[in-house]
């Protein structure tokens, strides 16, 4: 859980701060994951800096940080170790690869998947387009559940009184000019999920880009993640796109669910 969510209880007797410190200095480099100096890893970290030299030492003998050309400490190739580990070890994704990928052929554009987790979404599952940018073509990056289709699809199957608690404790900076952050207008983007059963962004997480999602659930009817369908709308229009992939991104998100 990110550190504006809300995490699982914990029983303190059982909580070791050694290792609660290694992970906040791992998480120090979200916000810029550049090479950082003990200094900066500490302030970033919320530690001293003997602790961020401690752990950071520690963390470089096991390949989670690495030693920078100019001394600085920076993310380690381990890291994507222990990403491979996780995402083999889901099973929505085992399950949704060929499913999305038969999508992509189908659609021509970017299909992607989304794992619900609490005020964000969590990309999993990216597969290109003929264009795209470079941060989407990454899996790992988190996005405000308010402001993604995928989020709001997810939000659309939860009691009113979960989503104003998300919407609460949510961060409604912008992400574009065009991100809707109005309480109101942003339920009224749950309502019309909704009612067509799936979500749509326009513009709100990258200029010129149209995202429309579908949600899949659990066998309990919550929701778990989303599938996307992202185009450009120098070839769509809004209401075209929509008319074209929803049934689409519904009929995945289906297959996917239960």
């Amino acid at each position: 859980m990110n550190r504006n969510g809300r995490s699982p209880p914990v029983d303190e007797r059982l909580f070791l701060q050694s290792v609660a410190r290694a992970l906040d200095v791992l998480e120090a480099y979200a916000q810029n994951p550049k090479a950082k100096s003990l200094g900066e890893i500490a302030a970033a970290a919320g530690v001293n800096k003997s602790a961020a030299q401690r752990i950071g030492q520690t963390l470089l003998s096991r390949g989670y940080l690495e030693r920078a050309e100019d001394g600085a400490l920076t993310l380690g190739r381990r890291l994507l170790d222990r990403s491979f580990d996780y995402l083999r070890s889901n099973p929505l994704i085992e399950r949704a690869t060929p499913v999305l990928m038969d999508l992509r052929k189908l659609a021509g554009e970017r299909i992607d998947l989304s794992l619900f987790d609490d005020i964000s979404i969590l990309y999993a599952i990216r597969l290109q387009s003929k264009r795209e940018t470079f941060y989407a073509t990454l899996p790992g990056r988190r996005m405000p559940t308010f402001a993604s289709s995928g989020g709001r699809a997810c939000l659309a199957l939860l009691e009113d009184s979960e989503i104003e608690d998300i919407l609460k404790r949510s961060d409604r900076r912008p992400i574009t000019p065009k991100s809707l952050t109005d309480i109101d207008k942003i339920w009224g983007k749950v309502r019309e999920a909704r009612r067509d059963g799936y979500a749509y962004a326009s513009e709100e997480a990258l200029i010129g880009e149209i995202v429309l999602a579908a949600v899949i659930t659990n066998g309990n009817k919550r929701p778990i993640g989303a599938v996307h369908i992202a185009g450009s709308l120098s070839e769509w229009s809004v209401a075209d796109f929509r008319r074209k992939y929803a049934p689409l991104a519904i009929e995945s998100a289906r297959a996917l669910s239960g």
